[in-house]
């Protein structure tokens, strides 16, 4: 929530409505009402956000937030931060992708770190696999498939330029 006050001001209900299941951002990530609202106090109390004023209007009166100049410098790290387990590819990275495109940034400093945090992963798993049988040999089979398909959705989203690999 802390990253979308960062690139606009909106009220508790907008962000419910974005995190709800079939929300612009429901579809990776979806919160509670209950949840936004209860991290909206916590984002408050942490000097991240402010009450910017209400929401004009003739319908229910809605504290309007923004993100501070240490809120947007937080989410500004944490986007462009990689995630760090392989399972946190399908819902944090997924999420901070849809935040960096909503924002017109370029997502490739973010996929680049985030190749390069999981490049010694899926080496390290080849070496444990060659030494193990049994189940432990299925699981590491696992993992590296899951790694080596993340590394491939990594080449398949990022932006391609000449003589770079994609």
């Amino acid at each position: 929530m802390l990253s979308v006050l960062s690139q606009r001001p909106a009220h508790g209900f907008a962000l419910a409505q974005m995190t709800a299941s079939d929300g612009e951002l429901g579809r990776i990530w979806q919160i509670p009402k209950a949840v936004v609202y209860r991290a909206i106090g916590r984002l408050l109390d942490a000097g991240l956000i402010t009450a910017e004023g209400v929401e004009p209007g003739q319908g229910p009166r809605r504290t309007v937030y923004a993100a501070t100049p240490e809120g947007r410098e937080r989410s500004r790290e944490w986007l462009h931060a990689p995630v760090g387990h392989v399972r946190e590819i399908r819902s944090a990275l997924l999420l901070k992708l849809a935040l960096i495109d909503q924002a017109g940034d370029d997502p490739a400093g973010l996929l680049r770190r985030q190749r390069e945090a999981l490049e010694p992963i899926a080496e390290a798993i080849a070496e444990r696999q060659a030494a193990c049988d049994g189940f432990d040999s299925v699981l590491l089979a696992w993992r590296q498939s899951t790694v080596q398909a993340a590394l491939s959705f990594l080449d398949a989203v990022a932006p391609s330029r000449p003589g770079e690999r994609g």
